[in-house]
């Protein structure tokens, strides 16, 4: 079955799953997810569910994906967004097709380095990698963004990310311990931070503390 096919059968499956926003949508429909992953999982690229990349990190659920990116939407589209957790870089060039600049951090350097050569040889020239600093969570120079998404699992809020939302930002990240977590939603609203508890979600642990100034 070509890419296309299998990409227009992956969104027929994410709409049936209750993804509403056309613009999440269109946009996944436009990435090739195969493009993301190793080629020994080619075959099992359009499949919705999250797939190894090495390095104990995984390539997101297409349905978590698309969730995420559409509750990063609720309020307008943001003119700038954070990812915190490049991975294989699906869910950055998803962001991409909608979002006019887009920030994401990663702290395994060999990851980092892989998708930075992804990004460019596919044309993403919206999306700025870093790698992450020592002891720093987020891209605190490059803020504050309109939205952050977190990719990985936070044992508690990371509240320290709050310093780099701007006034109306949202932050989407899944907070608990493996086995136990729930995507959170933090709105700003000034000085106050307004959090909401959704769905049960599963991710790799968000580990704040390691990786190198790039």
């Amino acid at each position: 079955m070509t890419s296309a096919r299998s990409r227009a059968r992956l969104i027929e499956r994410l709409r049936g799953l209750g993804i509403a926003d056309e613009r999440v949508l269109e946009a996944m429909g436009r990435v090739q997810r195969h493009q993301f992953v190793d080629e020994a999982m080619t075959s099992r690229a359009y499949d919705d569910t999250a797939l190894p990349i090495g390095y104990g990190q995984t390539i997101s659920q297409p349905y978590i994906v698309a969730q995420m990116t559409q509750l990063l939407l609720v309020d307008g589209v943001p003119a700038n967004v954070l990812e915190i957790g490049t991975g294989s870089g699906y869910q950055g060039a998803v962001l991409a097709e909608l979002i006019a600049n887009v920030y994401t951090v990663e702290r395994v350097e060999a990851l980092y380095e892989r998708v930075r050569r992804r990004f460019a040889a596919l044309g993403y020239r919206n999306i700025r990698a870093r790698l992450a600093r020592e002891g720093v969570l987020g891209l605190p120079d490059y803020g504050p963004f309109e939205a952050i998404l977190v990719t990985a699992g936070a044992e508690s809020l990371p509240t320290s990310l709050y310093e780099q939302m701007a006034d109306g930002a949202r932050l989407i990240v899944p907070v608990g311990a493996s086995g136990d977590q729930r995507l959170m939603v933090v709105r700003r609203e000034g000085s106050h931070f307004h959090q909401d508890t959704l769905d049960p979600v599963s991710f790799v642990p968000l580990i704040e503390q390691r990786g190198r100034t790039d």
